[in-house]
């Protein structure tokens, strides 16, 4: 059955939005995307016939309530082919499962004068973690680079690999540049100096198939509300033997065995590491958003977000008056870009009055903007419902900006 993004719109209620009394044209999926009916539905009808702290009762709800949280995990390990499903933690999404790694997998493996390895292009949340660990360990934090048309330099990472390298953390598609970085190459690389991999899923796992045992990764993050799930929730997978070897980085209910005064022991995977009542409503939403991709085919919305990117990339080249950064031949469906004399902030607020939502400024990720020199851009990030069409408002609508600052 081909994609029918009409169909698939149909889903989504809130595209049917005026803003300011113009059709939204929402490009803003880089940050959040939308709901379709079945997530809502889902988390809706739970509320209503399903709500109960899961994992603590013997009451009928308590246990319809696990099930369904237990069903979710289930549902996201066969989603990104891990090989067990207690290697599927639940989180609150992609900044939180990266913290817990930095926190537990530091504690017990990094000392004074290790290393860990990131790259130029990550996100904060894939930056700013691992300087704190850093900074409490006394450790040392060194950067891949990549060049102006955002092809991460992978050449160079063995020459950064030394002795004391602990752990390489990259993304597994950049945020603000779309490039899909070699993670398999990087892996079995770093596999060769017996150094774990972490691997930032948070941009790619909408937009593609993944599988973390092929990709051989050590641990693996992403988030609900980027795949059209609900906020506050998001994965951490981990290899079995590594998230056996870690201690847990927060403590509480659920992820105990024996408490007494004078020691705790912990529960088993995966609870060891969800402590607390858990966003046991978000999990579930989130295993209904996977099916939601599974159905919708994740083959067929990448070969169709692909279509939209190029056609994107080709409208915008032909304005002449537009600096498009990140020219990686892989890449996943978003472009960023400046208009010449205009500021991001300028351009983006009179898109806005136009029922088209974009994002303007450095995307949590100034580095890059460092890189190429400027304060900040404009970023239009598509997904399954976005059309055609949509691109053509965004292309007259920069062309009526431009026009506004006397172009």
């Amino acid at each position: 059955m081909s994609f029918d993004v009409h169909k698939i719109r149909e889903d989504f209620p809130i595209l049917q939005e005026k803003v300011y009394g113009n059709p939204l044209v929402y490009l803003d999926n880089g940050a959040t995307t939308q709901k379709p009916m079945p997530v809502i539905a889902c988390i809706n009808d739970f509320h209503r016939h399903s709500n109960s702290s899961i994992h603590r009762g013997v009451h009928y709800l308590s246990e319809q309530a696990t099930e369904a949280y237990e069903q979710a995990r289930i549902t996201v390990q066969e989603f990104i082919r891990a090989k067990h499903s207690h290697e599927i933690i639940f989180t609150s999404g992609t900044t939180a499962s990266i913290n817990g790694v930095a926190f537990s997998f530091g504690e017990r493996f990094v000392h004074a004068g290790d290393e860990i390895i990131i790259t130029e292009m990550e996100h904060h949340a894939n930056i700013v973690p691992w300087q704190m660990l850093c900074e409490r360990k006394n450790a040392r934090l060194k950067v891949i680079p990549f060049n102006d048309e955002g092809i991460l330099q992978v050449d160079k990472l063995e020459e950064l690999i030394q002795d004391k390298t602990r752990l390489i953390a990259v993304m597994h598609a950049s945020n603000t540049l779309a490039t899909l970085n070699p993670v398999k190459q990087i892996i079995s690389l770093a596999h060769r100096y017996n150094i774990p991999v972490l691997v930032d899923g948070a941009q790619s796992v909408p937009h593609m198939s993944v599988d973390v045992q092929d990709m051989d990764c050590d641990f693996f993050a992403f988030s609900g509300h980027k795949m059209y799930g609900p906020t506050g929730i998001g994965i951490l997978y981990g290899k079995e033997k590594w998230l056996d070897d870690i201690p847990p980085f927060q403590g509480g209910g659920d992820m105990v065995d024996v408490v007494t005064f004078e020691k705790t022991t912990y529960n088993q995977l995966p609870y060891k590491f969800e402590a607390g009542t858990s966003n046991y409503v978000g999990a579930v939403g989130l295993g209904k958003a996977v099916e939601y991709l599974v159905t919708a085919g994740i083959n067929d919305v990448a070969d169709h977000e692909h279509d939209l990117l190029q056609y994107a990339v080709g409208r915008l080249d032909n304005l002449g008056y537009v600096t498009l950064y990140g020219r990686a031949p892989q890449k996943t469906s978003l472009v960023t870009f400046t208009l010449r004399d205009i500021h991001p902030y300028d351009a983006g607020m009179i898109l806005d009055k136009m029922g088209i939502a974009v994002r303007t400024g450095t995307h949590c990720a100034q580095p890059v903007m460092r890189h190429y020199g400027i304060d900040g851009n404009i970023r239009a990030s598509f997904a399954m419902y976005n059309t055609r069409e949509e691109i053509d408002a965004l292309i007259e609508g920069i062309q009526k900006v431009k026009t506004m600052f006397g172009g």
